[in-house]
């Protein structure tokens, strides 16, 4: 079974090479392998002083590590004379020597590969040693760790006035960036594009303010680590954390430099191309721009629509460009965003489509009454999504659009505004009374109630014939739709006065026999208390 798996592998393998190898007219000479040699850093406090190789039974760590230690041991010694590091040499090696202590020693192996004799490389290695003694012995002297401290107060006061002031200029250009923010995006008039674009906007300069915050704290706590010898390895791990990351982008933006530079070219052609059709659509919306057959309220729900499918186009040009696009971890974010929008924007969309439709069908206007479904109200708002109705008591209902279109819209400006709009009214009234007489009194009360149109005239019309009472219909013409819930107040109140004014009683809708007396209300009794002076002030 071993047997089969490793001729298995290597077949796979073979065909691996074979798949990948140029072809060539002649086979390619094997490499030359040149060995790789083996070494290990000499450190002091984290500076790289030399770099040394194992030999036999020590490895180049194991012996990087000892001459490390005793070069420390060296130079915290404060008797130690650096004069006193010289170079011995015997048959075997040239040692680095402290007095009669040995340091380092050099080999033959060391200096195998670099051209140099024993002694030579010693005498390097140990100007080396006296310059980082030297070093040492100034970055841990009583002047330097003083000034070390100075300028750590420094540091943290020059921090406390920076924290303290950006966050004033913080809170100011948060309130700037808004103002700014609603005036670009409020034009648009599509609310859900404003809460996104809102919510971004706001939340990019929350995470930046975060950043700025962590950025000059870790440059602070960077720059107080190394004043101090102690702490200094730590700040240049911490700086090269960030200098590696940054020196990567840095480099991959100068790669990507010219795809940047067609990205603002685009940006800045698709700016002015939006705003040119703006200005049109904007001059077609205010009638001073006429094309046949295109209403004046088609103009910015269809500068909507072409402004989206704008920014969709340009999104499909500019994707290849994007830093990153070709990467798979790219492709599988936007996979993946596009699942979710798939999966959570069908009502959207339905919407959507459904206030298109709704725009270009004409079924009303900004400033309408209308009645959809059982709510009548004046149009205060259509958007993308859903139509906003404003009631006669001041209930704003929102409506979504796909539900608006499959409901019955009842559109009352449109009749109002070429004076054809009617209020129907119905009493009933008992076979008793003369129909001619009714039909005055319904006549009278429509002449003496306000906002009735009197051109064309009220007309009644008697709709049936039942078996207690006959059913009349006052029809009156009015133009102003918004005014209807008090026209029918008024025009109830003087179908009730005129009847009892004339003792004609309105039995609605049944009654069973008929009264001793008839059931009115005499003229002297319709200001009864607590009716008064404002009551009659208010009626008229």
């Amino acid at each position: 079974m071993h047997r089969y798996l490793v001729a298995i592998f290597w077949a796979f393998s073979v065909n691996i090479v074979l798949a990948y190898e140029p072809i060539t007219s002649h086979p390619q000479p094997p490499a030359e392998k040149i060995p790789h040699i083996v070494s290990a850093p000499v450190l002091l406090e984290g500076e790289i002083l030399f770099e040394v190789r194992g030999i036999k039974a020590l490895t180049a760590e194991m012996r990087a590590n000892a001459i490390s230690e005793r070069i420390r041991r060296l130079a915290d010694d404060p008797y130690l004379n650096l004069d006193d590091i010289t170079v011995t040499t015997d048959g075997l090696s040239a040692d680095v020597m402290s007095k009669d202590r040995i340091i380092l020693s050099v080999f033959r192996p060391d200096v195998a590969a670099e051209g140099i004799t024993q002694e030579q490389r010693a005498a390097r290695l140990a100007e080396i040693i006296r310059s980082a003694i030297l070093r040492y012995r100034r970055a841990h002297s009583l002047d330097r760790l003083a000034s070390g401290a100075a300028y750590t107060v420094l540091a943290s006061l020059a921090l406390g006035i920076f924290l303290r002031y950006f966050n004033r200029s913080y809170e100011w250009l948060e309130r700037l960036l808004g103002g700014m923010i609603k005036r670009w995006i409020r034009p648009t008039r599509i609310k859900l594009l404003e809460f996104i674009i809102e919510g971004i906007l706001a939340g990019t300069v929350k995470i930046l303010r975060l950043v700025i915050l962590i950025g000059i704290i870790y440059l602070y706590v960077t720059l107080i680590l190394g004043l101090f010898p102690w702490t200094r390895t730590i700040a240049n791990q911490l700086f090269a954390y960030v200098m590696e990351p940054l020196k990567h982008i840095g480099m991959a933006a100068w790669i990507s430099l010219p795809n940047l530079m067609f990205l603002l070219v685009l940006s800045v052609i698709v700016a002015h191309l939006l705003k040119l059709l703006r200005f049109f659509f904007g001059e077609v919306s205010q009638g001073r721009l006429t094309i046949s057959g295109f209403y004046p309220e088609w103009a910015m729900p269809t500068y909507k629509i072409v402004w989206f499918l704008t920014m969709a186009f340009t999104a499909v040009i500019a994707y290849p460009y994007l830093p990153g696009s070709d990467s798979p971890a790219f492709r599988g974010i936007s996979l993946f965003l596009g699942v979710l929008f798939s999966l959570g924007s069908t009502s959207i969309v339905a919407n959507i489509v459904a206030g298109v439709i709704l725009t270009y069908m004409r079924g009303f206007r900004l400033g309408d009454i209308v009645k959809i479904g059982e709510v009548t109200g004046k149009v205060t708002e259509v958007t993308m999504l859903v139509t906003r109705l404003r009631t006669i008591k001041n209930v704003d209902v929102t409506i979504p659009n796909s539900v608006l279109l499959g409901s019955q819209v009842t559109n009352y400006s449109f009749a109002a505004g070429e004076g054809r709009l009617i209020l129907p009214t119905t009493v009933t009234i008992g076979y008793d009374t003369p129909w001619r007489q009714v039909r005055a009194l319904l006549l009278l009360a429509a002449e003496r109630t306000q906002h009735i149109l009197r051109d064309p005239a009220p007309f009644v019309l008697q709709t049936a014939l039942d078996d207690f009472f006959v059913k009349y219909e006052l029809n009156v013409y009015i133009g102003a739709p918004e005014r209807m819930p008090l026209i029918f107040s008024d025009l109830h109140q003087n179908i009730q006065d005129a009847f009892n004014e004339f003792g004609v009683q309105i039995m609605s809708p049944h009654y069973v026999l008929d009264p001793k007396s008839a059931k009115i209300v005499p003229p002297d009794a319709w200001r009864r208390a607590p009716a008064g002076s404002s009551s009659k002030a208010n009626e008229s």
